[in-house]
């Protein structure tokens, strides 16, 4: 990509720890940067980001408290309060005029919008982007990760006007970008609106660096006993991701091994959470809650334990274990074939649709553990040298398909359809 003097202004409720929306923003700036483009942030919390690049506003976060509320009542009410239209119109007003003045404070000449368009946690956020879209005719990028009718707890509400009316919105100058290709197709059938397909990416043409000494105490100080396998669960628990087939699997292996979970429960409640802790009781497979000592950096905590980041855990891990039921793509996937690590994968309709046939060897079951899964686990794990040439295989295969060679591309394609061949305003 051609170097550009251009600033561009991402836009996304939060810009703060390892789910795949901030992960991907993140990829998407270094690839821009790199390119030439100045990076901006809106949002209500930005982690790590120069506050010189940055401009918070609170009520864009969706744990504040009014935005709370409004989503609270509008998913589980089938009458809309009067004064919660009230609420949500005022917040619109606050919310847009920051936009404007973000915009002019920095600049900036193309949004990138990350989510915050397809699912309805910020529901005022959602409707004040539709209308600064629709007054300015802005070029806009909207970076949709997962719609709302793709979970369960949107579906009933009261606010389906809103809903209709941006998440997304049909206006010409916002060029749409999905994920997977059934989101394009559901976006398409839904709506009218077509779409880029711009899969989740890493930096597959640079290899991990190797694990180094601060990570020879981490088996250790995540309660992993010197004769155990690590399986590492590296996401947040939630229903959809399935954590019991790990739990399962453990229990019917012949060795020892311990499930560690790297997240916490995030936005969706502790139910589920709890579910897990009794299921692994049940079944006698020790399990890990780690979520303390893994953060964004390495860091030692006030009691003196050490922080470790995510890449630190994989470098660790004997085996991924990513038996998710439903994912938007898989970020967890690509990292794991990124530490060249073996995978365990349920056959989600993602991955069944845009990942598997591009040929990836991963332990794969369809919705429950068989012997066939044990199996092949297991062979795994007393078979080092099928293990290296499996992840090695796969990490081929992502670079191929999955690098920030391809994402540059892409980004290139659709900066000239905002700019033209000059690619900036």
């Amino acid at each position: 990509m051609e170097k550009k003097s251009c600033n561009i202004g991402f836009v996304s409720t939060r810009f703060a720890g390892n789910d795949g929306v901030s992960l991907e923003t993140k990829k998407w700036q270094q690839v821009l940067q790199q390119s030439g483009y100045a990076c901006f942030f809106f949002g209500g919390e930005c982690e790590q980001i120069d506050r010189d690049c940055s401009y918070l506003v609170p009520e864009a976060h969706f744990k504040h408290p009014e935005i709370h509320d409004i989503y609270q009542i509008g998913f589980s009410s089938p009458v809309r309060p009067a004064d919660m239209t009230n609420s949500i119109q005022r917040l619109k007003g606050h919310l847009k005029q920051h936009l404007y003045t973000f915009t002019q404070q920095f600049d900036i000449q193309l949004l990138i919008l990350e989510n915050v368009l397809a699912i309805p946690l910020n529901i005022p956020l959602g409707v004040a982007l539709t209308e600064f879209i629709a007054e300015t005719g802005m070029p806009v990028i909207a970076h949709h990760h997962d719609f709302f009718w793709e979970r369960k707890r949107f579906l009933s509400n009261c606010v389906w006007d809103y809903l209709n009316m941006a998440f997304p919105p049909h206006l010409p100058s916002v060029r749409h970008v999905v994920i997977n290709s059934s989101a394009s197709n559901q976006l398409s059938l839904r709506t009218g609106i077509s779409a880029m397909l711009i899969p989740n990416v890493m930096d597959f043409d640079h290899p991990p660096l190797p694990a180094d000494e601060y990570t020879d105490s981490l088996r250790s100080d995540m309660g992993i006993a010197s004769d155990e396998n690590f399986f590492l669960q590296p996401t947040r628990v939630v229903q959809r991701k399935g954590i019991e087939h790990a739990i399962e699997l453990i229990q019917r292996l012949n060795g020892k091994a311990r499930l560690v979970i790297s997240h916490a429960s995030g936005d969706e409640g502790h139910d589920y959470e709890q579910r897990v802790r009794n299921y692994a009781g049940l079944l006698k497979v020790p399990t890990n809650f780690v979520t303390e000592i893994i953060r964004d950096q390495r860091s030692i905590l006030a009691d003196g334990r050490k922080v470790y980041t995510l890449w630190d855990a994989y470098q660790c891990a004997d085996l991924v274990t990513y038996p998710s039921e439903i994912e938007g793509f898989g970020n967890a996937f690509l990292e794991a074939i990124y530490f060249h690590k073996p995978i365990l994968v349920n056959n989600y309709s993602i991955f069944a649709i845009d990942i598997k046939p591009k040929g990836f060897q991963v332990v794969e079951f369809d919705g429950y553990i068989t012997d066939q899964t044990v199996w092949y686990v297991q062979r795994l794990l007393d078979d080092p040298n099928l293990v290296q040439e499996m992840t090695e295989y796969n990490y081929q295969l992502a670079r191929r398909h999955y690098s920030y060679s391809m994402l540059e591309r892409r980004l290139q394609t659709l900066l000239m359809e905002c700019f033209g061949e000059d690619q900036c305003g």
